[in-house]
């Protein structure tokens, strides 16, 4: 086994005088100018030491300091680009959010094949790591939401056997790091203090050696030289246990801190006075926080030692709070009186800012993947504002940061947070009562209620672990929270297994044929070709048929595949279903056509022209409903049919019928205006500069060219077939809407004939309706509506007719049978109807302070028991018991029960016991 170590050893580490040297403390090794430096710099083998003596020579805001990196890369020959949303699974499908800036060029560009927009590149990256979230506000130094500064180079070896879409070294390690040296120094640092810590990266199957870059106690940066690859036979193994060997191609990924950056030159107490000055201010004052000038100086000295409660570098953070303390000389519960507020409020400002990133970037709340993640901060950003008493609407303290990050759907934003505030009151109630089960439960026996617990509690009822902690506290259990509570919430939700996967894998047999040429997107509506059938392979029912050539469109895109036949001068089979595997379109067919053979295809052309109609028709309607509805609409899936299809949206609220009218409207302008449905292949990172990543609403496609389709003014990114124009489709007909998850609507519609069949059902259900009301169809909802109101009457008369009738047997006598149980007398009687009359019966005998126990025998035999308040029987338990006397059971809470069985005849004999089970109950 080898290590990196020869790696680490630069030529301009050398030219420059470094020396590498082992950290006391840590024990890693790092790189320094200063040859009589022993630690390593970094927290908690040092403190902060720029708190209050900066470590630059001037101060920068956080727009200054963005500017002056990306222009600083700029004039050292780096091409700046513009940043990608916050939610990588908008041009990803293995990820869910922007962790670090080199997420925009993986998997197709890190791995060779596309190339990057620019080579070198520069750029300033949002990001959000959610395994952070539980050391937001504690450290000084961590925010959920940041800004990932980088610049990159994309290399491939020269001996590279395969091609790849850069080639050649732009510069590796040491111009890299003579960058960030060379930054350094202009920025005003002392690069004697400086230190460059060797700490080898791996992550996602890729590996290489890195660097962190310490100056003044806090990393600013880490450069990491990615450029190798999982391999079980590999040279190198490494800190995650798997081995390694070089790759053909060579990656420069750094990642600058733009928040500690900022931080650094300004050298307040925490980052967040740095980043958020206005908002920390106004957060403070809502919630009434003050100090006088000795607590602010104790809370000062805090925060240079806040560096050692990183919960990825302790055990417990409470014991390092009382190392703290005691290095202070003040009690823990005085530090953490000072202190805890404030970290409320500084992560209630830094979610705040990952609340505007996720939702100005078109996140939609739900209960699965980027929304649950959204979810998740919120509920929690809200709790923190009630502990802390801020006071203020959330929706204004997200806009604060949308209005500062230059969202144009403010409006959007503040809409989605109050419409998910009042989803989280309402989850709140109902989960309350769930707790307080579980808490006499673990209470019972002695147990704490586990972590598992409380993590099922946050993901099933968004109940916080700290109300779980006052609920079980009053319970009598106890409740032991994990430091790192919310990152475990959040792997729950923020790893691959949160992604879809395809899980097949590929035929090998296929492998050594050539590419299918295409020809249902070079004439879309050809539904006739000919083709040559270069191999045929048996399935368990059926033939696989590969031609050189087809217009048969394989599924798809939630596009069904095409239909048709194979011709040949002998015979024609019928081609049931089309798919396609690596490039390979392979026609399912019921019989073999014979290899080598000469056809003619023939496609099913009304099914086709459907299925063309029905695809376009769902780009029309969710462009529609874009205009309808708002930016933040995205495509969750879509399933394009032959009679109808659907179309799934992101959205935070329910679509009304009003919604609906509007979306069909606008969906059938666009096809009345009968404009052009046109396609072209432009280079990848040309259309996602001029369209962004909205391309992309129905999966990413691979290569450096891809397919647009331009329907009006929508352009997405779409491998199906298509009619020429929009008047092609005919007319588009919503068919219904309905909630398919929390935050996902669905949209089921019709187009082309399709449409006007459905209109035509609908209305034929009219008229039948019309005709049994013998009304007009325009009079029936009028109709409809006051038959309804009048069968409500009807029912409630009926109830109070029965209530009466219930209220006059319990006190006309009869044939009841009162007996004496204990202090109390007991009805038992049989009346033989329904459970709408026994019930009412048994509870106006309770209401006159009695025990009733009635039986019925319509159907089977039927037992409901009622008890008045104080008296020491149980419902549940009489039911229990008599039901067993005729077959069966049943039971319910002490104060009513009822249940039954089948055997009728063993009914009367069971009132017989009554009294004596009455009297059994009531002495246990």
């Amino acid at each position: 086994m080898s290590d990196l170590v020869d790696e680490y050893r630069l030529e301009y580490f050398e030219e420059e005088g470094f020396v590498r040297t082992e950290c006391p403390e840590c024990g890693n090794h790092f790189w320094t100018r200063d040859q009589d430096r022993e630690t390593c710099g970094e927290p908690p083998c040092a403190e902060y030491d720029f708190i209050g003596d900066p470590g630059f020579d001037e101060e920068y805001s956080l727009e200054e300091m963005r500017e002056a990196f990306l222009s600083f890369f700029e004039d050292h020959d780096h091409e700046r680009i513009d940043p990608y949303p916050v939610a990588a699974n908008r041009w990803r499908d293995d990820v869910l959010l922007t962790q670090a800036s080199i997420y925009d060029f993986q998997p197709l560009v890190t791995s060779g094949e596309t190339p990057p927009p620019a080579n070198p590149l520069t750029v300033s990256q949002p990001c959000i790591r959610m395994q952070d979230i539980d050391n937001v506000g504690k450290t000084g130094r961590h925010t959920m939401a940041f800004e990932m500064m980088a610049h990159h180079a994309f290399n491939s070896r020269a001996d590279a056997d395969a091609d790849y879409a850069y080639e050649g070294e732009v510069y590796w390690k040491d111009r890299t790091v003579e960058l960030c040296d060379t930054l350094l120094e202009e920025m005003g640092a002392d690069v004697t203090e400086v230190t460059y810590i060797e700490d080898p990266w791996v992550g996602g199957g890729n590996a290489g050696p890195a660097i962190e870059v310490i100056y003044k106690g806090l990393e600013l940066a880490t450069l990491v030289f990615m450029c190798m690859e999982q391999d079980p036979d590999g040279e190198y193994e490494l800190k995650d246990g798997n081995r390694y060997s070089y790759m053909d191609t060579y990656v420069v990924d750094t990642g600058y801190g733009l928040e500690r950056w900022t931080w650094m030159s300004q050298g307040t107490p925490t980052v967040y006075e740095a980043i958020y000055p206005e908002m920390i201010a106004f957060l403070k004052d809502n919630a009434g926080i003050g100090h006088t000038e000795e607590e602010a100086d104790l809370v000062a000295r805090a925060a240079r030692l806040s560096g050692n409660l990183d919960i990825d570098d302790v055990d417990d953070v409470e014991a390092a709070r009382d190392d703290i303390a005691a290095q202070l000389g003040v009690s823990t519960n005085e530090l953490r009186e000072l202190v805890e507020p404030l970290e409320d409020v500084y992560a209630i400002a830094d979610h705040c800012r990952t609340l505007a990133y996720m939702f100005g970037d078109g996140i939609v709340p739900s209960n699965v993947g980027t929304g649950y993640l959204a979810r998740m901060v919120l509920r929690r950003t809200k709790r923190l504002c009630d502990n802390v008493g801020v006071d203020a609407p959330l929706d204004e303290l997200v806009d604060m940061q949308a209005d500062r990050l230059e969202y144009e759907n403010r409006d959007t934003i503040r809409d989605i947070v109050r419409t998910e505030v009042e989803k989280y009151r309402e989850t709140l109630e109902r989960g309350g009562r769930r707790v307080e089960s579980i808490a006499e439960e673990y209470a019972e026996n002695g147990e704490p209620i586990p972590t598992a617990e409380l993590i099922e509690l946050y993901d099933s009822h968004g109940i916080q672990p700290d109300m779980v902690e006052e609920i079980a506290a009053e319970a009598g259990a106890e409740v032991a929270v994990p430091d790192d509570f919310y990152s475990l919430v959040a792997d729950r939700h923020d790893t691959g297994e949160a992604v879809e996967e395809a899980t097949e894998e590929e035929d090998e047999r296929f492998a050594d044929l050539p590419e299918t040429e295409k020809l249902y997107y070079d004439d879309q509506q050809r539904t006739h070709f000919e083709a040559v059938v270069l191999d045929v392979f048996e399935r368990e029912e059926g033939y696989d048929v590969v031609l050189d050539q087809t217009m048969f469109y394989p599924e798809g895109g939630g596009q069904p595949a095409d239909t048709g036949t194979l011709s040949t001068d002998e015979t024609t089979v019928d081609v049931e279903d089309v798919q396609i595997e690596d490039d390979v379109v392979l026609h399912r067919t019921d019989e073999n056509p014979g290899k080598g053979e000469f056809v003619n295809g023939r496609l099913d052309a009304t099914r086709r022209r459907q299925l063309m109609r029905h695809h376009t028709a769902t780009h029309i309607v969710i462009h529609s409903a874009r205009q309808v509805l708002g930016d933040h609409v995205r495509q969750a899936g879509a399933q394009k049919g032959v009679d109808s299809s659907r179309i799934d949206l992101r959205h935070y609220d329910r679509i009304s019928r009003e919604d609906v009218t509007a979306i069909e409207r606008r969906a059938n302008e666009i096809v009345m205006e009968n404009t052009a449905v046109s396609q072209e292949w432009p280079d990848r990172h040309d259309a996602e500069a001029e369209h962004g990543f909205d391309l992309y609403q129905g999966g990413i496609p691979p290569g450096e060219q891809i397919r647009l389709i331009h329907v009006d003014e929508d352009v997405q990114a779409c491998g199906g077939t298509h009619v020429a124009r929009t008047g092609d489709v005919g007319s588009i007909k919503v068919l219904s809407t309905e909630r398919v998850q929390d935050g996902v609507e669905r949209i089921t519609f019709a187009a082309g004939e399709a449409a006007l069949e459905a209109t035509q059902r609908k209305e034929d259900a009219l008229y039948a309706a019309a005709d049994v009301l013998d009304v007009t169809p325009e009079e029936v909802p009028e109709t409809a509506e006051r038959f309804f109101e009048e069968w409500k009457d009807r029912g409630k008369q009926i109830e109070d007719l029965q209530e009466q009738l219930a209220a006059a047997r319990a006190g006309g006598g009869g044939d009841a049978d009162e007996v004496d149980i204990g202090d109390t007398t007991a009805v038992v009687d049989r009346i033989d109807a329904n459970m709408d009359e026994l019930r009412p019966t048994a509870t106006a005998i309770a209401d006159d302070g009695k025990i009733a126990v009635l039986g019925s025998g319509t159907d089977s035999a039927q037992f409901v028991v009622a008890v008045p308040d104080g008296i020491g029987v149980n419902a549940g338990e009489i039911v229990g018991e008599l039901a067993a006397k005729v077959g069966g059971g049943g039971g319910g809470p002490p104060d009513f029960a009822q249940g039954g069985g089948p055997n009728v005849e063993a009914l009367d004999d069971a009132l017989e016991d009554a009294p004596d089970v009455l009297r059994q109950v009531l002495d246990a």
